[in-house]
């Protein structure tokens, strides 16, 4: 029986010929990823266990994204330890206020992943560079600690499920819709420890933004990662960015999939997760009148340019209703300038949106962008859970940059073509 493209990526960092599912291996490492929030932890335990030396400091990189710029004294401190870490230790890759962004938009777009890589980060979301035919995934911060130290770690071979991707969006729909979808399909927990793999004609029609926002949320299916097939629309993103050398690698024709699911892309409509699990995604034919009091564009998911125009374009020439907040954040400087560039900043603006500088921060309930009891969001990041963006009797309903937006200007969930 064949391998997979993770199985691939595995059992060559692993120096094997072949893996197989449930396979124990120790893979060397291309890249350790830690932020703000999770390095810290890390630190101390690499300090606690005597460690004196990193594997590679090229191979090692800590963005500060989730609090920053700071917003307490115990956020200062944590970035400051982080920062302290990496000067003693000359970590080329450290990203902090005015030359940073949101990890996971960040690390693509300086170049620091690439097809092939093996990659792990103190973040749960790492499982986001699968879009580059790299094998990615969330570690915990004692994981993390010995990545720095030793550049090995120990993986469990995961079993795969496939999607043939056919077809092309429709205007208005997105990638955040294609995976609501996919997860309102097969449930939070439906690739358990498994690698979602992504192939098919279809992935032509598919950016390398829409890319990105798929992998990210495999975690939210309980994926161990999420990847895509290598093609053009790969090779031509990453010409510009990456320099070193990578192998790509391709799934045997044979190789063993535990469920394989066709997802025709001339079908997604735009879709929405209610509270309080990604899974519980409906289309606007089962959705009634559901107002709300916040708007949030951005994160890891959603915040990239192709994201920021997609927002733009509902916004131009309208408002913000009254009692919405609706807060942009572009994920990266590069994403604020050319969003600035563009004259889309001008268009939040002057419709009544409050414009962030890149930050992780309301997302997981840090800041910028709390709720209170009892007030709803329109979202476009990843996660839904009780009281994510704030307190427990609070709500979050995920959706693309374009529902985001229309629902931003009526002040209810609503679709595009509400407001087109």
């Amino acid at each position: 029986m064949g391998m997979t493209m993770t199985q691939k990526i595995l059992a060559a960092h692993a120096g094997l010929d072949e893996v197989k599912a449930g396979q124990l291996i120790m893979a060397n490492l291309d890249l350790v990823l830690g932020n703000d929030v999770t390095s810290p932890v890390a630190i101390n335990e690499f300090n606690k266990a005597g460690f004196d030396s990193i594997f590679n400091r090229e191979k090692i990189t800590m963005v500060m994204d989730h609090f920053t710029p700071n917003k307490d004294i115990k956020a200062a401190g944590q970035c400051k330890q982080c920062r302290d870490f990496c000067g003693e230790y000359d970590i080329t890759h450290y990203y902090d206020v005015g030359d940073m962004g949101i990890e996971h938009a960040l690390l693509p777009e300086k170049g620091l992943v690439a097809p092939g890589d093996c990659v792990i980060g103190a973040d749960s979301h790492t499982c986001t560079y699968g879009a580059l035919g790299a094998f990615s995934t969330g570690i915990g911060s004692t994981d993390m600690c010995a990545g720095m130290a030793k550049g090995k770690t120990w993986f469990k071979v995961p079993a795969a499920i496939k999607f043939n991707i056919t077809g092309k969006l429709p205007k208005y729909s997105a990638a955040k819709d294609v995976i609501l979808h996919i997860i309102g399909m097969i449930g939070v927990d439906g690739a358990l420890y498994k690698s979602m793999e992504f192939s098919g004609e279809g992935l032509k029609n598919l950016s390398m933004e829409d890319r990105l926002c798929m992998a990210n949320m495999a975690i939210e299916a309980g994926a161990k990662n999420g990847i895509f097939a290598v093609d053009e629309v790969t090779l031509d993103y990453i010409k510009d960015k990456v320099t070193k050398e990578y192998k790509i690698y391709e799934a045997d024709e044979d190789a063993e999939y535990e469920a394989v699911y066709d997802i025709c892309l001339d079908d997604i409509k735009p879709t929405v997760a209610f509270p309080h699990l990604p899974e519980n995604a409906k289309t606007f034919d089962q959705i009634e009148d559901v107002k709300i009091d916040q708007v949030v564009i951005g994160s890891c998911t959603n915040g990239r340019i192709e994201d920021m125009r997609c927002a733009a374009e509902i916004l131009k020439d309208k408002k913000i209703a009254d009692n919405v907040r609706c807060i942009v954040i572009p994920a990266t400087q590069k994403v604020y300038l050319q969003a600035m560039q563009e004259g889309l900043l001008e268009i939040f603006i002057s419709a009544g949106c409050a414009v962030s500088t890149p930050t992780c921060g309301p997302c997981l309930g840090g800041h910028m962008g709390i709720l209170a009891k009892g007030e709803r969001a329109v979202a476009t990041t990843n996660r839904n859970f009780v009281g994510r963006m704030g307190h427990p009797e609070s709500e979050v309903y995920l959706a693309s940059p374009y529902v985001a937006a229309a629902s931003a200007i009526t002040g209810k969930i609503s679709q595009p073509s509400e407001v087109m």
